[in-house]
């Protein structure tokens, strides 16, 4: 099949590949000429573990191109996918169609081949489908085509498995042609038997959002609890795996940590919380998830404050991982972000190291002092702090780490270490909810 891609950002280069990957054309479309050069010539925009080579080998293969042009692109496609951000609106924190919108005004005039699906996997608001339908429909009212909504569950730094090997794929259409398009764009998978789900074009534009917002929840249910769990002399991760083995409730998301980031649960909660509000059914849990996890980030600045005796003025402190996540180099909503100023606020001079995350996080938090690893950030340091949980810092020579260090230090939100282990290497050593 031949599939257009209208955007080349995260979701749309990573499911670009993808679907060339399975056997179909594809050509990934975007406005920002220097990226398309910079892809043609295998620069990614973003850090994707594995996707360089994806994309290099399904270049070669002829299946994967790249183009600024969306008129002939979209020529002769079976399936056009708009994958353009949908950041959060300022003001309201309702998700910005702005460039959602752009596109199907491009696309109206673009398509002319009949029976041409129109795919949103932006994530987008309920009710998005009918306007990007009633847009196309207003400028070309002879045009056969649908517009189905088919939302994208990808984990930054799993996301090609993600896709590859979906828990499952869903479609909003009530069009039946459409929904054979939509089959056979994801035939390939059904050798691994992933379950495609047929919704309406509503029920599936909310799935997306719903999803995320009960991860979020689970997330910060989690952190609620390691603070309780510390003021009760409990450990949360033995509280987490003792409610994780009910099937109920499954393990996953049950790890604490400085609370949720990315480009995702964030933007979502809020776009969620806006539509509620607009249809006069607010979500009460949603909204105290959203405050609670803003509240964390600084309060895990405040952590490690207090682990310093709650007096930082002048002290050198070294972050470990600033991204908010590990295999990835997204800084957007990441806790590191709330957690540098806040201990930038209290007259804290901070170092930090991450892998991948640097460069990205030197354009946000200018005041920090990027390391050429994690020793070098704890050189002289007061203390140092773990922040994201990447491979690198899970097998760290503590007894190396004290010893560059000034102070002893080891602030742990990610639960990575042992007590014990942590304390035999002479560390003054704090945890989350533990």
């Amino acid at each position: 099949m031949k599939i257009a891609m209208i955007g080349s950002g995260y979701v749309g280069l990573v499911s670009g590949a993808c679907f060339a990957d399975f056997g179909h054309e594809v050509v990934c479309v975007d406005k920002d000429a220097a990226k398309i050069d910079r892809l043609n010539a295998n620069i990614m925009p973003i850090y994707e573990p594995g996707l360089d080579a994806l994309v290099k080998s399904n270049v070669d293969a002829g299946r994967l191109s790249f183009s600024t042009d969306v008129l002939r692109s979209v020529k002769g496609c079976d399936a056009v996918f708009i994958a353009v951000g949908t950041p959060s609106r300022r003001g309201d924190g309702h998700a910005d169609l702005s460039y959602v919108y752009a596109a199907a005004e491009e696309l109206a005039s673009a398509i002319i081949d009949p029976r041409t699906v129109v795919v949103t996997k932006s994530t987008v608001p309920v009710g998005t489908g009918d306007e990007v339908e009633r847009i196309i429909r207003e400028t070309n009212p002879q045009l056969e085509f649908a517009v189905v909504s088919n939302p994208e569950f990808l984990r930054e730094g799993a996301a090609i498995g993600d896709f590859k090997r979906p828990d499952r794929i869903v479609v909003g259409s009530d069009v039946e042609w459409a929904r054979d398009v939509m089959r056979a764009v994801y035939r390939p998978l059904f050798l691994n038997e992933s379950p495609l789900l047929f919704t309406s074009r509503r029920s599936s534009e909310l799935i997306k959002y719903a999803a995320n917002a009960f991860l979020a929840t689970k997330i910060t249910f989690i952190n609620e609890m390691a603070d309780l769990c510390e003021k009760l002399g409990a450990n949360v991760q033995d509280v987490s795996r003792g409610i994780g083995l009910d099937n109920r409730i499954g393990s996953k998301f049950l790890h604490a940590g400085p609370g949720y980031g990315g480009s995702c649960f964030p933007k979502d909660t809020l776009a969620l919380l806006k539509t509620a509000q607009d249809h006069e059914t607010p979500v009460r849990i949603v909204e105290a998830v959203v405050q609670a996890n803003d509240l964390r980030k600084r309060a895990m600045g405040r952590k490690i404050i207090t682990a310093l005796g709650g007096d930082v003025r002048g002290m050198k402190i070294a972050l470990l991982g600033l991204t908010f996540k590990p295999n990835t180099d997204d800084m957007r909503d990441a806790p590191s972000i709330a957690i540098v100023q806040t201990l930038l606020d209290a007259g804290a001079i901070v170092h930090a190291h991450d892998p991948e995350g640097m460069e990205e996080a030197a354009k946000i938090l200018p005041d920090v002092i990027m390391a050429s690893s994690a020793y070098d950030a704890a050189k002289n340091a007061h203390a140092v702090a773990l922040i994201t949980e990447w491979d690198a810092y899970r097998a760290l020579d503590l007894k190396k780490l004290h010893a560059a260090m000034a102070g002893d230090v080891l602030v742990d939100l990610r639960n990575i270490y042992r007590t014990e282990e942590a304390q035999a290497a002479g560390f003054n050593y704090v945890s989350v909810g533990r």
